[in-house]
């Protein structure tokens, strides 16, 4: 034999039942799944706070003397930067203002040359320009 709370038990099970067929079921909807529980935790860093986090596990003076090193090596390039610069335009100006007159006077003498060559040429023949002195003489031609 059932007993009372074993007959109410079931009365009520099946009531359950009955109600859960005539009203429809949602689909449940499952969360993704999250593969690191921590990182929702902590908002995100980019990387110039990551680094300056860092920072706070070198000592003191090792921070200081990176920083200083840092700035002087900065410094130092700016300045052999503008050296570099100062000194090629006083080399290349001083170049031009040196060695122009003196490229400008040897195409001038090699102009004076080509125009001589050519008055040769034009007086005594095509040959006379290229041997630079008097023609050959003109052999005689024998007759038999």
């Amino acid at each position: 034999m059932e007993s009372p709370e074993a007959s109410q038990s079931n009365d009520l099970n099946t009531e359950k039942e009955s109600q859960d067929d005539t009203v429809e079921k949602e689909p449940v909807k499952k969360q993704p799944a999250i593969e690191n529980g921590d990182e929702d935790d902590e908002p995100d860093e980019s990387l110039s706070e990551r680094l300056w986090g860092l920072t706070e596990m070198f000592p003191e003076p090792l921070r200081n003397f990176t920083y200083n090193s840092m700035v002087n090596t900065k410094l130092g390039l700016c300045k052999a930067y503008s050296v570099s610069r100062s000194a090629a335009w006083i080399i290349f100006s001083s170049s031009i203002i040196l060695f122009a007159p003196v490229i400008f006077e040897v195409e001038r003498a090699n102009m004076e040359e080509a125009q001589r060559n050519q008055q040769k040429q034009m007086l005594l023949g095509p040959n006379s320009a290229i041997s630079g002195g008097v023609p050959p003489p003109i052999m005689p031609v024998q007759q038999r």
